[in-house]
Formats: C-alpha cells, structure tokens, sequence
C-alpha cells in the first residue's frame, strides 16, 4: 500500500501535515473528510526519488538535500534497531519512526519505507529505492540480516559501526583544525603586512636619497608582486586545482597517486592505518551478518577511498576466489598492515573471523587516533612559531629605515 503526504484543515482552521496510507489519492482523500479534515494536498511519496523537503513542492533529483546526515543515520539505525529488537514488526517500528521524526523529509522516508514493507517487499530492497541514503554495504547487511532472522541485531551493529566511523572521523577533524585555523590566520596576517602596511612605509620614504635596507627592498618587491599579480596567482592555483581535480577522475592517474600518496613519511601512514580500520570493520560487520566471504570482500573493498589499497583488496578477492585463504591473500598486498593478515589468520584458525577483525579495526581505529594527536601537537608549536618568524621579518623591514632614518639626522 503506497504512502501519501497530505496537507489539510481542521475544522477549527488549523493546518495539518503528515503521511498516510491509501489504496489511492482518492482513497486517502476520503481517509481525510472520514477525520473530519479538508484535504489541501495529497502526493503519493515516489520511492527511487529524493524524497521531497515538504508536501508539494517538486523533487530535484540529486540536487536535492539528503534526509540523513552520517550522526542522523546512525541515530536512527539505532532507534530502528531497539524497536525491531523488542519484538515489534518492522511496519509498525517505521510507522512509530515516521510518527516521531521532526523533519517532514525524514516522515516521508519512513512512510515510504512503511509503504514498500507493507507492500509485500522485503526492507533491503525498500532501502535499495533510496541510494542516496543507504549505502550498498547497508543494504547488503540488512538483506543479511533478514535471511538470517537477526535483523534486530544486525541494525544494532549497523549503528555501533557508523558511530564508531563518526568518531573517529571527528577526532581527525578535531586535530587538524587548530592547524588549519592557525595556518589561515597567519596567511591572513601577512598578507595584510605585505600588502597593505608595507607599502605605506614606503611612502614615507620615497623621497629620500638614501638606500633602503635589503630587507625592506625584498619586502617591497614581495608587496609588489602580491599586489600587482595576487589576483593571477590565484587564477592560475584555481586552473591548477581544476585540471587536477579533472585528471584524479581518471582511474589510472588516481590510483597512482593513491599509491604516491601511501608512500609519504607521515601521512601515508595515516592513510594506510585509516582505511584498513576501514576494511576491517567492515568485512567483520558483513561476516558477522552471514554474508559470504566473497561478497563481503568486495563490499568492503569499495569502501576504501584509496584507489590503490582498493585495487589490493580486490587482488585480493581474486586470490580467495581461487581457493587461497584471506590471510595469505591480504599477506601477499604490502600495502595493508602487517597486523590485518596476522588478526585474519587468528580468526581463520580460531573460526573467530568476525571477532579478530573487529579486534584490528579497533587496534587501527586507536593508533589513527594516536598519531593524528601526536602530529597535531607537533605542528601546533611550529606553526606559531613560523608565523612568528615571518612577522618578524617583515616588522624589521618596516623598522629597520626608521633605525636608518634616525642614524641619517644624527
């Protein structure tokens, strides 16, 4: 039975919006006077759309905003998750999210859930109908679940994996946000200096005969520079930027940069560590689920968002499809840590897959954490002290003709 918003009046006047669910247009309109209500407006909710912002107002397609931010998702995995585990059908656990959401986009996204489940569809393939909300590792797993009859705690893993994820990601953007915010106050700073005070002291002494200090000349001529061709080096960085960002579409030149990128002393550590906690907790959430190992590889694998660690994984999966077992397979990638291979192996022997790599995202997910901070603190105290260096020198070169000035009239 599809799902319908509408947008009606009481019969004090006062407006009414929500969804419901009719055989028809005609049918909910009737379900509407039955309440003793005007029906203004009913649209069926369509499912493999953007589900629309508010009642009658036209979908945009993929322009259009998400109904789930990454926090918003796993909190309502969670509630789904705690309703479908205490016994409730999972029609009735969408109808009670539909009825408590805040957001009517959201409303709308669980009535045509509802709707599709109510129908006759199973809830992977209603989650299907909106990719631009459940990722294809989030259908898969609930479609697990399902077979399995463990969807109550299948959607509760779901839940601790996205917020484990959101964690983590707000702790890398906790530590490289004190650098990135003193990084462009400095760039701020001097640019003012050079462009603005610098050249003003000048002035004070364009008209006397005697030479300027070196120091001030290489300031007045970076302050020429910047004043006079700002604007084209940012054009140029712009172009830069662009056919670059052109060219990293192209697969072969991504996924060697990719590689390039694993290769820097710091950070390509980092991105090494970050994606196998990545994989690893994912093919332990698909494991656990009953997903075949086959297809779980391939899942996890399209969550790495380093095209060069992807195409491991996926050399990978051509190895176990082979007969080979996962921890020879991954031992075979030098690209992956050590430590996974070790953990799989562990879980291949011991028949706790699922549980040893869970076990490694976690170790992967806490030394990310480690040196994400180590690093920050490093480069916090460098930072101020570069940008102190540069203001100084160029305090100098507006002090030194004034020194020289002094010395000049005594």
């Amino acid at each position: 039975m599809p799902a319908y918003t509408f947008s009606a009046l009481d019969q004090q006047g006062q407006a009414h919006k929500g969804t419901l669910e009719a055989d028809s247009a005609k049918s909910a309109r009737a379900q509407l006077r039955a309440q003793a209500m005007i029906p203004l407006a009913v649209e069926q909710v369509a499912l493999g759309q953007a589900v629309r912002g508010s009642a009658g107002s036209p979908s945009t397609g993929w322009w259009t905003a998400r109904v789930f931010t990454a926090n918003q998702l796993a909190v309502w995995t969670r509630q789904l998750a705690s309703l479908v585990s205490s016994g409730l059908p999972l029609e009735r656990a969408l109808g009670s999210l539909a009825e408590e959401a805040d957001r009517e986009s959201e409303r709308n996204l669980n009535a045509a859930l509802r709707a599709a489940v109510n129908g006759g569809s199973s809830f992977a393939k209603a989650l299907g109908e909106h990719p631009r909300e459940f990722a294809d590792i989030f259908v898969a797993v609930v479609g697990a679940g399902e077979q399995s009859g463990h969807l109550g705690l299948v959607l509760l893993r779901l839940a601790e994996d996205l917020e484990e994820r959101q964690v983590l990601k707000s702790k890398l953007i906790g530590a490289a946000l004190y650098p990135a915010i003193v990084s462009l106050v400095a760039l701020v700073i001097v640019l003012f200096l050079v462009g603005y005070v610098v050249p003003q002291v000048a002035q004070v002494f364009a008209g006397t005969k005697h030479a300027l200090p070196w120091l001030t000349r290489v300031m007045l001529l970076v302050s020429d520079l910047v004043r006079g061709y700002g604007w084209l080096a940012l054009l140029v960085l712009a172009c830069i930027a662009g056919v670059g960002r052109w060219m990293l579409q192209r697969a072969p030149v991504r996924e060697r940069f990719d590689a390039a990128w694993l290769n820097l002393p710091v950070v390509g550590k980092l991105a090494r560590l970050y994606n196998a906690a990545r994989f690893a907790s994912t093919l332990s959430m698909l494991c656990a689920a009953g997903v075949p190992i086959l297809r779980s590889l391939q899942a996890a694998s399209d969550t790495l968002g380093n095209h060069a660690l992807r195409r491991d994984a996926q050399d990978a999966l051509v190895l176990v499809r082979e007969g080979a077992p996962l921890a020879s397979a991954l031992a075979q990638k030098k690209r992956f840590p050590g430590l996974l291979s070790m953990f799989a192996r562990l879980g291949e022997q011991t028949g706790q897959l699922p549980e040893m790599l869970e076990r490694a995202a976690r170790q992967f997910s806490t030394e990310v954490q480690r040196r994400s901070l180590a690093l920050a603190t490093v480069l916090e105290p460098l930072l101020i002290v570069a940008m102190g260096l540069i203001v100084m020198l160029i305090v100098l070169a507006v002090l030194m003709p004034i020194i020289e000035l002094n010395r000049w009239v005594g």
